[in-house]
Protein backbone atom coordinates (compact mmCIF):
# COMPACT_ATOMS: atom_id res chain seq x y z
CA UNK A 1 0.00 0.00 0.00
CA UNK A 2 1.24 3.16 -1.06
CA UNK A 3 1.55 5.74 1.76
CA UNK A 4 -0.71 9.05 1.32
CA UNK A 5 0.60 12.97 1.33
CA UNK A 6 -1.78 16.16 1.49
CA UNK A 7 -0.50 18.85 0.12
CA UNK A 8 -2.68 22.17 0.43
CA UNK A 9 -1.57 25.12 -1.84
CA UNK A 10 -1.59 22.66 -4.30
CA UNK A 11 -1.15 25.17 -7.26
CA UNK A 12 1.37 27.24 -6.54
CA UNK A 13 4.93 27.40 -7.51
CA UNK A 14 6.27 25.47 -3.81
CA UNK A 15 2.52 23.59 -4.10
CA UNK A 16 3.36 22.13 -7.80
CA UNK A 17 6.85 21.06 -6.69
CA UNK A 18 5.75 19.08 -3.47
CA UNK A 19 3.10 17.36 -6.03
CA UNK A 20 6.07 16.18 -7.91
CA UNK A 21 8.05 15.39 -5.26
CA UNK A 22 6.11 13.09 -3.66
CA UNK A 23 4.83 11.49 -6.45
CA UNK A 24 8.18 10.53 -7.30
CA UNK A 25 9.24 9.42 -4.19
CA UNK A 26 6.29 6.65 -4.32
CA UNK A 27 3.50 8.53 -2.31
CA UNK A 28 -0.29 8.97 -3.67
CA UNK A 29 -0.39 12.55 -3.21
CA UNK A 30 -3.94 14.52 -2.51
CA UNK A 31 -3.58 17.53 -3.78
CA UNK A 32 -5.95 20.99 -3.14
CA UNK A 33 -6.48 24.67 -3.31
CA UNK A 34 -8.93 27.41 -3.45
CA UNK A 35 -9.24 27.34 -7.82
CA UNK A 36 -10.44 24.47 -9.50
CA UNK A 37 -8.97 25.36 -12.15
CA UNK A 38 -5.93 25.65 -10.95
CA UNK A 39 -6.22 22.57 -9.85
CA UNK A 40 -7.29 20.92 -13.38
CA UNK A 41 -4.09 22.25 -14.96
CA UNK A 42 -2.30 20.72 -12.34
CA UNK A 43 -3.83 17.95 -12.71
CA UNK A 44 -3.63 17.55 -16.51
CA UNK A 45 0.53 18.18 -16.13
CA UNK A 46 0.79 16.00 -13.89
CA UNK A 47 -0.80 13.18 -15.40
CA UNK A 48 1.47 13.53 -18.16
CA UNK A 49 4.14 12.01 -16.01
CA UNK A 50 2.05 10.02 -13.40
CA UNK A 51 -1.19 7.18 -12.87
CA UNK A 52 -3.78 9.35 -12.74
CA UNK A 53 -5.09 7.03 -9.90
CA UNK A 54 -1.80 7.98 -7.59
CA UNK A 55 -3.42 11.74 -7.37
CA UNK A 56 -6.96 13.36 -6.22
CA UNK A 57 -7.62 16.92 -6.47
CA UNK A 58 -10.21 18.40 -4.07
CA UNK A 59 -11.05 22.29 -3.79
CA UNK A 60 -11.06 23.86 -0.98
CA UNK A 61 -11.42 27.01 0.55
CA UNK A 62 -8.85 27.24 3.79
CA UNK A 63 -11.03 29.46 5.41
CA UNK A 64 -14.23 27.42 5.46
CA UNK A 65 -14.04 25.23 8.22
CA UNK A 66 -16.89 22.65 6.34
CA UNK A 67 -14.27 22.49 3.18
CA UNK A 68 -11.42 21.37 5.15
CA UNK A 69 -13.08 18.57 6.79
CA UNK A 70 -14.84 17.29 3.27
CA UNK A 71 -11.76 17.67 1.77
CA UNK A 72 -9.89 15.60 4.54
CA UNK A 73 -12.93 13.15 4.26
CA UNK A 74 -12.27 12.57 0.82
CA UNK A 75 -9.22 11.85 0.62
CA UNK A 76 -9.57 9.30 3.50
CA UNK A 77 -12.07 8.00 1.36
CA UNK A 78 -10.19 7.71 -1.73
CA UNK A 79 -6.88 6.38 -0.29
CA UNK A 80 -8.37 4.87 3.36
CA UNK A 81 -5.20 6.60 5.04
CA UNK A 82 -3.03 10.03 5.48
CA UNK A 83 0.58 9.75 6.37
CA UNK A 84 2.10 12.89 5.65
CA UNK A 85 0.21 16.36 5.52
CA UNK A 86 1.85 19.40 4.15
CA UNK A 87 0.53 22.80 5.11
CA UNK A 88 1.54 24.83 2.24
CA UNK A 89 -1.23 27.13 1.52
CA UNK A 90 -0.80 30.48 2.20
CA UNK A 91 -0.94 34.65 0.87
CA UNK A 92 -0.15 38.26 1.94
CA UNK A 93 -1.69 41.13 1.35
CA UNK A 94 0.81 44.21 1.50
CA UNK A 95 -1.03 47.25 2.59
CA UNK A 96 -0.28 50.24 5.59
CA UNK A 97 -1.78 48.74 8.93
CA UNK A 98 -3.87 52.37 8.82
CA UNK A 99 -5.91 50.70 6.00
CA UNK A 100 -5.80 47.19 6.31
CA UNK A 101 -9.30 46.17 7.17
CA UNK A 102 -9.91 43.70 9.79
CA UNK A 103 -11.89 41.69 6.88
CA UNK A 104 -8.33 41.51 5.26
CA UNK A 105 -6.92 40.71 8.20
CA UNK A 106 -8.93 38.19 9.30
CA UNK A 107 -8.89 36.48 5.36
CA UNK A 108 -5.09 36.25 5.30
CA UNK A 109 -4.58 34.15 9.48
CA UNK A 110 -7.58 32.20 8.95
CA UNK A 111 -6.09 30.71 5.43
CA UNK A 112 -2.90 30.59 6.33
CA UNK A 113 -2.82 30.00 10.41
CA UNK A 114 -6.21 28.85 11.70
CA UNK A 115 -6.16 26.61 7.94
CA UNK A 116 -3.50 25.17 8.93
CA UNK A 117 -4.97 24.10 12.79
CA UNK A 118 -7.95 22.90 11.52
CA UNK A 119 -6.14 20.93 8.78
CA UNK A 120 -3.57 19.51 11.36
CA UNK A 121 -6.63 18.73 13.33
CA UNK A 122 -8.60 16.64 10.68
CA UNK A 123 -5.32 14.63 9.33
CA UNK A 124 -4.22 13.85 12.55
CA UNK A 125 -7.70 12.38 13.07
CA UNK A 126 -6.98 10.11 10.78
CA UNK A 127 -3.32 9.27 11.46
CA UNK A 128 -3.26 8.56 15.17
CA UNK A 129 -5.53 5.35 14.04
CA UNK A 130 -3.13 4.04 11.97
CA UNK A 131 -0.28 2.22 13.73
CA UNK A 132 2.31 4.23 11.99
CA UNK A 133 1.03 7.61 13.10
CA UNK A 134 1.72 9.95 11.14
CA UNK A 135 3.63 13.31 9.79
CA UNK A 136 3.08 17.12 9.75
CA UNK A 137 5.07 20.12 7.93
CA UNK A 138 3.95 23.89 7.72
CA UNK A 139 5.08 26.08 5.43
CA UNK A 140 6.28 29.22 7.53
CA UNK A 141 8.45 31.60 6.06
CA UNK A 142 11.57 33.79 7.47
CA UNK A 143 9.30 36.37 7.24
CA UNK A 144 8.10 35.15 10.89
CA UNK A 145 11.54 36.36 12.15
CA UNK A 146 12.28 39.78 10.04
CA UNK A 147 9.93 41.72 7.71
CA UNK A 148 9.45 44.61 5.35
CA UNK A 149 6.63 47.31 5.94
CA UNK A 150 3.15 46.86 5.47
CA UNK A 151 3.18 43.17 6.03
CA UNK A 152 1.38 42.45 9.32
CA UNK A 153 -1.15 39.96 8.61
CA UNK A 154 0.71 37.60 6.77
CA UNK A 155 3.91 38.06 9.06
CA UNK A 156 1.49 37.24 12.13
CA UNK A 157 0.20 34.36 10.55
CA UNK A 158 3.53 33.12 10.30
CA UNK A 159 5.30 33.40 13.57
CA UNK A 160 1.64 31.80 14.48
CA UNK A 161 2.52 28.65 12.85
CA UNK A 162 5.99 28.68 14.12
CA UNK A 163 4.41 28.45 17.72
CA UNK A 164 1.83 26.23 16.52
CA UNK A 165 4.91 24.17 15.36
CA UNK A 166 5.83 23.51 18.76
CA UNK A 167 2.56 23.07 20.39
CA UNK A 168 1.20 20.31 18.09
CA UNK A 169 4.05 18.52 18.59
CA UNK A 170 3.82 18.36 22.60
CA UNK A 171 0.18 17.61 21.87
CA UNK A 172 0.54 14.57 19.34
CA UNK A 173 3.53 13.00 20.20
CA UNK A 174 1.74 10.40 22.51
CA UNK A 175 0.04 9.40 18.90
CA UNK A 176 3.20 8.88 17.11
CA UNK A 177 2.16 12.42 14.92
CA UNK A 178 5.62 14.49 14.44
CA UNK A 179 5.11 17.55 13.95
CA UNK A 180 7.76 20.14 12.14
CA UNK A 181 8.32 23.65 10.50
CA UNK A 182 10.17 24.63 7.47
CA UNK A 183 10.61 28.58 7.19
CA UNK A 184 11.42 29.67 3.77
CA UNK A 185 13.66 32.34 2.46
CA UNK A 186 13.64 33.80 -0.89
CA UNK A 187 12.04 30.88 -3.25
CA UNK A 188 11.89 32.56 -6.71
CA UNK A 189 8.74 30.51 -8.57
CA UNK A 190 9.10 32.48 -11.51
CA UNK A 191 11.24 32.98 -14.47
CA UNK A 192 14.64 31.81 -12.68
CA UNK A 193 17.01 33.05 -15.34
CA UNK A 194 15.54 36.94 -14.76
CA UNK A 195 17.36 37.21 -11.74
CA UNK A 196 20.38 39.21 -11.27
CA UNK A 197 23.81 38.47 -9.63
CA UNK A 198 23.24 40.48 -6.87
CA UNK A 199 19.92 38.67 -6.19
CA UNK A 200 22.18 35.45 -5.84
CA UNK A 201 24.94 37.26 -3.74
CA UNK A 202 22.43 38.26 -1.04
CA UNK A 203 22.80 34.57 -0.28
CA UNK A 204 25.97 32.48 1.84
CA UNK A 205 24.90 29.90 -1.31
CA UNK A 206 25.55 32.16 -4.17
CA UNK A 207 22.27 31.46 -5.17
CA UNK A 208 18.81 32.14 -4.91
CA UNK A 209 16.35 29.57 -4.17
CA UNK A 210 14.34 27.21 -5.75
CA UNK A 211 11.11 25.02 -4.79
CA UNK A 212 13.19 21.99 -4.94
CA UNK A 213 14.54 23.18 -1.96
CA UNK A 214 11.91 23.56 -0.14
CA UNK A 215 10.73 19.96 -1.33
CA UNK A 216 14.05 18.47 -0.35
CA UNK A 217 13.89 19.55 2.96
CA UNK A 218 10.18 18.11 3.54
CA UNK A 219 10.85 14.91 2.24
CA UNK A 220 13.48 14.90 4.69
CA UNK A 221 11.14 15.57 7.77
CA UNK A 222 8.50 13.19 6.51
CA UNK A 223 10.82 10.38 6.05
CA UNK A 224 9.19 8.08 8.61
CA UNK A 225 12.64 6.99 9.89
CA UNK A 226 13.17 10.24 11.32
CA UNK A 227 10.70 10.28 13.99
CA UNK A 228 13.34 11.82 16.36
CA UNK A 229 13.06 15.24 14.50
CA UNK A 230 9.89 17.05 15.78
CA UNK A 231 8.84 20.41 17.02
CA UNK A 232 11.57 21.64 15.11
CA UNK A 233 12.31 24.21 12.38
CA UNK A 234 14.59 24.41 9.23
CA UNK A 235 15.44 27.36 7.47
CA UNK A 236 15.90 27.17 4.21
CA UNK A 237 17.17 30.29 2.86
CA UNK A 238 20.63 30.19 1.92
CA UNK A 239 22.03 31.66 4.89
CA UNK A 240 20.10 35.14 3.93
CA UNK A 241 18.74 36.26 7.23
CA UNK A 242 22.21 35.53 9.03
CA UNK A 243 24.34 37.55 6.83
CA UNK A 244 25.42 40.17 7.81
CA UNK A 245 25.01 43.39 5.95
CA UNK A 246 27.43 46.85 5.90
CA UNK A 247 26.19 50.17 3.16
CA UNK A 248 29.84 51.61 2.99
Amino acid sequence: MKPVALITGASGGIGRQLSKSYLEKGYAVILTDVDPADLERLSGSLATEFDRESFHIVPADLRNPQDISAMIQSGKDRYGRIDVLINNAGFGITKIPYELTWEEWDSVLNTNLRGAFLCSREAASVMRNQPEGGSIVHIASTRAMMSEPHTEAYAASKGGLLALTHALAASLAPDRITVNCISPGWIETGDYTQLREEDHQQHWSGRVGRPEDVARACLYLTDPTNDFVTGANIVVDGGMTKKMIYEE
